[in-house]
């Protein structure tokens, strides 16, 4: 009887790798080695860091060092679980009941990061049979949410007001429910977005307005 060859049916990715080698493709992150400032050192090199989202340099706030040494002193260093399950500590209950209080709201949920934030919000709110009337810059993460959502997706052009009153006369009505999206300060081009003209025509068309 004949001994099996064993193949290795991941060879490919070599190849693959490679390939996208020769072709300036292959990103490897840079690995920080200071604290997260203005000013920080990414392998051996102090450099002007215009790339964290540490933007009010509160990961070094004395306070909030402070605070954190106590929350791990009191409940470790992580919450063990994933919230749903047994991961919502005192901390997330306080934080949210703090920011609902700050935004006169009835309740707020404290996601992860942005990207959950986008995908599990979108999804909520709009599925199979609505609209989506998305700005065409928004960020990748909402980008995502939208498509994870199964809406249709209407895209705008750039704060371009008019273009979305336009769009939404001719569209609205044939959707159930409607949710206009769109960041605040893009990403990319570091403009904002024209927030009070967009609440107005999000009365005008009663759509949900998700900034």
């Amino acid at each position: 009887m004949a001994t099996p060859v064993r193949t290795d049916r991941l060879s490919f990715l070599d190849q693959e790798l490679k390939n996208l080698e020769e072709q300036g493709f292959v990103w490897k992150p840079r690995t920080l080695q200071s604290e997260q400032r203005a000013r920080a050192i990414f392998d051996g090199r102090e450099v002007v860091n215009l790339s964290s989202n540490n933007y009010l340099g509160l990961t070094n706030h004395p306070k909030m060092r402070e605070a954190a040494k106590r929350a791990i002193d009191q409940y470790g260093a992580g919450a063990g679980a994933v919230r749903p399950i047994a991961g919502t500590m005192t901390l997330h209950k306080q934080l949210e009941e703090k920011l609902a209080r700050f935004k006169g709201v009835e309740a707020t949920l404290v996601f992860q990061s942005g990207f959950a934030a986008n995908l599990g919000t979108i999804q909520a709110l709009v599925t199979k049979g609505d609209a989506i009337y998305s700005e065409e810059l928004n960020h990748g993460s909402i980008i995502d949410g939208c498509r994870l959502s199964g809406a249709e997706i209407l895209k705008w052009p750039h704060r371009n007001v008019d273009a979305l009153r336009q769009l939404c006369k001719e569209s609205r009505q044939k959707y159930r429910r409607a949710l206009l999206v769109t960041d605040a300060v893009f990403s990319m081009d570091g403009d904002i977005a024209p927030l009070k003209e967009l609440a107005d025509v999000a009365e005008e068309f009663d759509l949900i307005f998700m900034v």
